[in-house]
């Protein structure tokens, strides 16, 4: 029996929401930056998406009803539609969130994703206002800073010991010699 393993290295191909109609999607997203169904606030979303390019950040909204099975399937269809808008896209259904971006890390992305999560339908201008208030906040930690001042304690304390070593040593051989 031969066992390939070639498969385990190919990618997946995206997984869209279903009934997803990407090119009617990307029409949509042509006249404000916001694709959702009828009976969205898109007029709140495009305000959203007005804000945040006020702000350097080119936002496209994605309203997708429900709660697609997998939730991954949000950031498939974010990142097919980034590749023809470019900029941030973020993808909100009742509950989920999926992100892309071509200039904002993805550590950033899922930080915002947080806070736009949970937020339930009929939410959407909330939820993307969430989005683009953590993206535009800073990181409180600067992480730098954090491994910067554990390494220097580290070498402290191990100068602090080695000086305490060095001290015994000193005074136990004085008592050697003393003896």
């Amino acid at each position: 029996m031969t066992v390939s393993h070639a498969s385990v290295f190919t990618p997946m191909a995206a997984e869209l929401p279903p009934d997803t109609d990407l090119s009617a999607m990307l029409v949509d997203l042509a006249d404000n930056h916001v694709a959702a169904p009828k009976g969205v606030d898109q007029d709140g979303m495009a305000a959203v998406a007005q804000d945040a390019l006020d702000h350097g950040i080119p936002l496209s909204i994605i309203v997708v009803p429900g709660n697609p099975a997998p939730d991954s399937s949000l950031r498939d269809l974010a990142t097919q539609v980034g590749q023809s808008e470019h900029g941030t896209v973020l993808v909100l259904s009742d509950d989920w969130a999926g992100t892309y971006s071509d200039s904002i890390s993805r550590h950033q992305l899922e930080r915002a994703e947080d806070v736009a999560k949970y937020r339930g339908h009929g939410h959407g201008a909330e939820a993307a206002q969430a989005f683009v208030a953590r993206l535009e906040k800073p990181d409180m930690v600067s992480w730098t800073a954090v491994t910067g001042v554990l390494l220097a304690g580290m070498v402290i304390v191990i100068g602090g010991l080695y000086v305490l070593k060095s001290r015994r040593a000193a005074r136990e051989q004085a008592a050697a010699t003393a003896s």
